[in-house]
């Protein structure tokens, strides 16, 4: 009732109890710095009849206006940091000053001149002490309110590494916060260790196991924008056996001041989840075949489509056009795109502003997608509009080889049609020796496009039923084929982190099952980069295939999201852990591992992050009597016949014994 009754004052009420408070400690400050000169408690000679008597009660008389000029009565108590102690620190001197000049102008007598002196510093101890004191309890009690009404039952303590600039901001930020205790900072740097910063001892690596169980820390923070890939893998990799939840900042441009600081704090990105060093690409390759033109992306609102979106914009485009069959992600990009837009042209990274034009609509339909490229003429088409996820392709196999395949086939015959100068086909690790349709589906996609690359001149049916023969020496198509990307919809992250956040159990298919990982943000730099490799017609039976470093083991994976989360697993060696891993058997078309090549022997490239891989393919004349049983089958929706031609046509399928389609399963109950 008090707190409400105080912060409820009107301004200048408030204002008035200031100055009366400062009225008071002035004229106690000067009596006080006579008894410490003197030894002994001061009683001005004759009270008020005495001319020191006068003078003590001046001081308030030349300290407000001082006060005043420097906006001590304009803070908010509340709020008061570092700043307006630099100002009350500056007035309390000045003030001091003039007083003492009054003094000795003044000859009054039995006033020592060392009382001037000793005023300043009582007077800056009291006015300062002051403030403080009624900032800390109306914090105090206005933090007990809030959890009070809030709800707060327990505060987390937390250890800051980085001792650095984004460290210090966020320690007063959460200075701030009720939720928040920092406990102290690690920072490898020698000379801050031992040291306080911002009221908290900074320790090194070694010390941080004992200060965690004796401090009860629950999380660590990152606060390390500026460290390189490599050492922020080595601080995880030493945090790690903490079993304590590390989280993590963005940019220190990015960091917020104050009490927003919290917002900023985010679980480690997917990045961090692989702890290998990321890709840096050159960007001039990118630049050469960006800047100035236009670019179409099918696919536009998904995982893969969505990145490279992000990377094509920053790089000078003079169109971007945006495919996506779904509204909503549809928007969602659209919007992204035109907010870093406006952020590249206010920062003057970008002279022009890129137009950015979406447009719904699907691969397969062939008017649709002659009417776009016919009118928008796009030098480069990066095609990631695909169904992915293996089991819903599985039970849904017709629509999955009707998008995967003839909306492939579809848009690669509109843009030899149209001339488009470069065809890029997201594809998969699946796609080799693969268990499923979906895999099946993308190589039959590649194939498609390895076929007409050897063709000189091919012939389409055309959308209105006329045979079209179009001369083939324009259109450069590449295949790039690369594994799982962290983070994506169809990612095991997003599903673990899920899972942890709801206490368990991390669900795994199989205790062995390994995949190629890679970051949405490195494999699309890289299937960029395989577009601005030269290429011809001849180069047909090559594919694209990026180093994905080597497999990881899902359970490991798993196993170390729990840990950074600072949670234990729950198995026989600790079986009051905190998080179970279960094993539920494999996904109908799962494999246990993935392959990124059916032949052998690849070539290097110019990056050595991408490798050419020579595989065999199907002539044009005798791929295209297959597809037309493989749509006649799709159209029909007849499982077994899909089954069938898939098998005929991709080496090294060997599909599930019992076809999982939802509609086939059903019928045949």
């Amino acid at each position: 009732m008090l707190y409400k009754y105080i912060t409820s004052l009107p301004r200048n009420v408030k204002k008035a109890i200031l100055l009366a408070s400062d009225t008071v400690i002035l004229v106690a400050a000067i009596l006080f710095s006579f008894s410490l000169r003197l030894g002994e408690i001061y009683i001005p000679p004759g009270l008020f009849e005495g001319n020191v008597t006068w003078l003590i009660l001046l001081s308030p008389v030349v300290a407000i206006p001082v006060f005043s000029y420097f906006g001590l009565y304009r803070a908010v108590i509340r709020y008061i940091g570092p700043k307006i102690y630099w100002s009350l620190g500056s007035a309390v001197c000045i003030y001091s000053v003039v007083w003492g000049l009054v003094v000795m102008l003044s000859e009054v007598p039995g006033i020592p001149r060392s009382v001037i002196i000793i005023n300043c510093m009582v007077a800056l101890f009291g006015i300062g002490g002051s403030r403080a004191l009624a900032r800390y309890i109306l914090r105090q009690v206005e933090d007990t309110k809030k959890k009070d009404q809030e709800g707060f039952t327990e505060i987390t303590r937390v250890l800051i590494y980085g001792a650095g600039s984004a460290g210090r901001q966020l320690a007063v930020g959460l200075n701030h916060s009720l939720e928040y205790e920092v406990c102290g900072f690690v920072d490898d740097d020698k000379i801050m260790q031992g040291r306080d910063l911002v009221g908290y001892p900074v320790v090194a690596m070694e010390e941080v196991g004992p200060l965690i169980k004796s401090k009860e820390v629950t999380e660590v923070l990152l606060a390390i924008p500026s460290i390189s890939r490599k050492k922020r893998n080595n601080i995880l990799k030493k945090l790690q056996p903490l079993k304590v939840r590390i989280r993590t900042l963005p940019g220190l441009s990015r960091l917020s001041v104050g009490p927003s600081v919290i917002d900023e704090i985010r679980d480690l990105d997917v990045d961090d989840l692989l702890m290998r060093d990321s890709v840096i690409s050159d960007d001039k390759p990118l630049l050469s075949i960006t800047k100035g033109k236009v670019v179409m992306v099918t696919g536009a609102g998904g995982s893969i489509g969505s990145e490279i979106c992000r990377q094509l914009i920053k790089r000078s485009p003079k169109i971007v056009l945006l495919l996506e069959i779904s509204e909503y992600a549809l928007y969602e990009i659209h919007q992204q795109l035109e907010s870093i837009c406006a952020t590249l042209v206010s920062n003057e990274k970008l002279v022009a502003l890129p137009r950015v034009i979406p447009f719904l609509g699907s691969v397969q339909d062939e008017a649709r997608m002659t009417e776009l490229i016919q009118t928008w003429s796009p030098d480069i088409l990066y095609h990631a509009a695909a169904y992915k996820h293996v089991p819903m392709v599985e039970g849904n196999l017709s629509e999955g080889i009707k998008n995967n395949v003839f909306g492939t086939m579809t848009l690669a015959k509109v843009a030899v049609e149209q001339g488009t100068e470069r065809f890029v086909l997201i594809s998969t690790d699946k796609a080799v020796n693969p268990t499923n349709g979906m895999g099946a589906s993308k190589r039959v996609a590649e194939l498609i496009l390895q076929a007409i690359s050897a063709e000189k001149s091919i012939s389409f049916e055309s959308f209105d039923g006329r045979v079209v023969s179009i001369a083939n020496d324009t259109t450069q198509f590449s295949m790039v084929r690369f594994g799982n990307v962290l983070g994506s919809s169809g990612s095991v992250v997003p599903l673990f982190r899920r899972q942890i956040r709801a206490g368990g159990p991390v669900t795994i298919t199989h205790k062995n099952i390994t995949r190629y990982f890679m970051t949405i943000s490195e494999a699309s730099q890289l299937v960029m980069h395989s577009a601005a490799m030269k290429g011809n017609n001849k180069d047909s039976s090559k594919v694209y295939v990026l180093d994905m470093g080597e497999p990881v083991k899902i359970i490991n994976l798993a196993k170390s999201m729990i840990e950074l989360s600072g949670l234990r697993v729950k198995d026989e060696e600790f079986p009051g852990g905190d998080i179970q891993i279960n094993i539920i058997g494999l996904r109908p078309g799962e494999k246990l591992y993935e392959e990124l090549l059916i032949g052998s022997n690849p070539e290097k490239t110019i990056n050595p992050k991408i490798l050419m891989a020579h595989e065999d393919f199907i002539a044009w004349h005798s791929l295209q009597e297959k597809l037309q049983t493989l749509r006649l089958a799709a159209d029909n929706n007849d499982p077994e016949l899909i089954v069938h031609i898939l098998k005929e046509l991709v080496t090294g399928y060997e599909p599930e014994p019992n076809i999982a389609d939802y509609v086939y399963k059903e019928q045949r109950k």
